[in-house]
């Protein structure tokens, strides 16, 4: 994967954290149920891809 799109998936990434950590501030009342469930997983989706070219990189 190119250097680039490991940028934009990066930015997208950080994007979606600082999203998530928003919405979960709100009080409990104004939550949305079905937005943090998506931003967790497009998080946690987003990470994994940027994990997997980082260990790739790290010779052992």
């Amino acid at each position: 994967m190119t250097s680039t799109a490991l940028f934009i998936i990066a930015m997208a990434s950080i994007v979606i954290w600082i999203s998530l950590s928003k919405e979960l501030m709100k009080p409990s009342k104004e939550q949305n149920g079905r937005k943090i469930v998506i931003l967790t997983a497009a998080g946690s989706l987003s990470t994994l891809v940027l994990t997997i070219p980082l260990f790739q990189y790290i010779s052992f």
